[in-house]
């Protein structure tokens, strides 16, 4: 054995099993490719008019709507990023499930029926409502782009790390050809098949993606003989770590600055969902607010039972894979459930384990091309929606210029997307849509829950809220150890990291809240006590809603 493969024999078999069943993985993946083009020409030809490319002409059901929630919420992050990072970290690597699940409650309880009841198709729809509709939409789309990209980031990032280990890609250029890649079909999901392609897209994902991780969390459990004492035991001895791997503080409690990150983390985890603009507009697409309700609860029911299956996936890729191994194939162990599925499946050079190996790369890229459509679509309704119509045009724009509008900034987000994600390939995933949702509950959040429920709120405190949130959890990311200071930074050479935190959910999300606050109070303009009572009754009734 050579000393490359002695020093990582896992990660060089992975890719040596993977070359010899090559034929079958790009098969596998091609299939999907293929089946999902396929769903995006027939959905495209039933779009006629603005509301089927937004909203899907809100025709799907409830249960519908909850598995494509579901397909959109579980993304790249959740598959990929958690394993990675409860494989290299345990215990503390599992808040991220439990804080993506917890989130869904502030979702059901506080925006999704009076969110579908008071807007048409985006985020800014309700934020106009009472105020004046070009600064707020111009704030409104911004956010949405912004918080869109972030999220954008991620998904490449895991596309990247995910095709280089089973084509045997170590080349730079090679990974960013297939963020490239990702990037092009994107495109083309959103703009052929608007809201109907990508939502029939999302519910084929989310069943496969919830059959693909039964599969392995099974044989995992077989594994151990559904021991699960066994299970964190092995995973506890075999990381390095003993019993440090199973409690708090390995990756969050050795100074004090990491217990900050905690706290920040997980107060980002559990408010940014409510703000997230990819699964605010789902809530458009069905006919009812009932409807919206119970595909909330649909969405909770299949999440909750997927999170407590990356429990499994993680502490069980720390049982059977050695750390270096995973660290060696991907610096943030985003490859750790691929390579435990191979593993699982009989090992590297055989056909079982290149099989399953291949099902499950190809599920998670299944999972990143349907979450990355949902993404986009969203990004690019809220600049044709609120920036053209509304603002560039004055709301006289027709239908039909609206999506053609919308078609061309899918392709501006998807060149800007795919850029980022090239500088991004190396970050763990999950800690990307940390951030997403750090800036979605920083800038979207205190607007949205602040246009509904307070009746004092002003155009001017929706604008601090908006700009103040977006403008400091940006800023902070781009000055902490993410971009630059550590090995696993985006710019690992260079140093400006004067914000110690990874988060920056604890300054700006309180930020955001207290600007909107302080807007609202320092503003000259009365508040529309009418329109508020009008917003009030529609909200919460459904009187009035399309």
């Amino acid at each position: 054995m050579s000393a490359a493969h002695a020093a990582y024999p896992t990660v060089q078999l992975a890719a040596e099993g993977a070359s010899e069943h090559r034929p079958l993985i790009i098969t596998l993946f091609a299939c999907f490719v293929v089946a999902t083009l396929f769903i995006t020409v027939w959905a495209g030809r039933q779009t006629k008019d603005a509301s089927d490319f937004y909203a899907g002409g809100r025709q799907f059901t409830g249960f519908q709507n909850g598995l494509a929630v579901s397909g959109d919420y579980m993304s790249a992050a959740s598959f990929l990023g958690i394993a990675g990072a409860i494989a290299l970290f345990g215990y503390d690597g599992f808040l991220y499930s439990i804080g993506f699940l917890v989130a869904w409650l502030v979702a059901l309880l506080l925006v999704a029926e009076p969110l579908r009841n008071s807007g048409r198709y985006t985020m800014g729809d309700v934020l106009a409502y009472r105020m004046r509709q070009r600064p707020v939409r111009t704030a409104a789309g911004a956010s949405t782009i912004v918080v869109s990209i972030f999220y954008l980031l991620a998904q490449m990032a895991g596309a990247g790390v995910l095709v280089s280990l089973l084509l045997g890609i170590t080349s730079d250029g090679g990974k960013i050809a297939i963020v490239a890649l990702v990037g092009l079909l994107m495109i083309v999901y959103v703009t052929i098949g608007g809201m109907k392609g990508t939502t029939w897209v999302q519910m084929v994902k989310a069943v496969l993606l919830i059959a693909g991780t039964v599969l392995i969390t099974f044989l995992i459990l077989l594994k151990f003989h559904f021991n699960i004492s066994d299970l964190l035991g092995t995973a506890a001895e075999n990381s390095g770590k003993g019993k440090a791997f199973l409690e708090p503080g390995l990756k969050y409690g050795a100074t004090s600055t990491s217990k900050l990150d905690f706290i920040s983390l997980g107060i980002a985890l559990v408010l940014g969902t409510a703000g997230l603009p990819h699964i605010l507009i789902r809530f458009y697409t069905v006919p009812t607010a009932k409807a919206a309700r119970k595909s909330v609860n649909w969405a909770i029911g299949i999440i909750g039972a997927f999170y407590l299956m990356t429990i499994v996936l993680g502490f069980g890729a720390a049982a059977i894979l050695k750390p270096g191994d995973i660290i060696a194939s991907n610096k943030a162990g985003n490859t750790a459930a691929p390579l435990a599925a191979l593993e699982i499946g009989g090992g590297s050079g055989t056909t079982g384990g290149a099989i399953l190996l291949a099902v499950i790369s190809a599920v998670a890229f299944a999972t990143i091309l349907a979450v990355v459509a949902g993404l986009t679509l969203a990004s690019s309704s809220s600049f044709a929606h609120d920036i053209y119509a509304n603002v560039i045009r004055k709301g006289r724009a027709t239908e039909k210029e609206e999506v053609r509008a919308a078609k061309w900034a899918t392709v501006a987000i998807g060149i800007v997307s795919i850029g980022l994600g090239a500088l991004a390939r190396d970050l763990n995933v999950a800690g990307l849509v940390a951030l997403a949702f750090a800036v979605a509950a920083s800038a979207n959040l205190p607007t949205i829950l602040y246009s509904l429920f307070w009746k004092r709120f002003t155009t001017q405190g929706a604008l601090w809220s908006i700009y103040g949130g977006l403008a400091s959890s940006v800023l902070l990311v781009l000055f902490s150890p993410v971009v630059s200071s550590k090995p696993t930074s985006m710019f690992p050479d260079a140093d400006f990291a004067w914000f110690p935190l990874e988060n920056p959910g604890l300054i700006s999300i309180p930020l955001g809240f207290l600007l909107g606050w302080l807007g609202s109070l320092l503003s000259k303009e009365e508040p529309d006590k009418g329109k508020y009572a009008e917003l009030e009754v529609k909200s919460l009734t459904g009187v009035g809603a399309h």
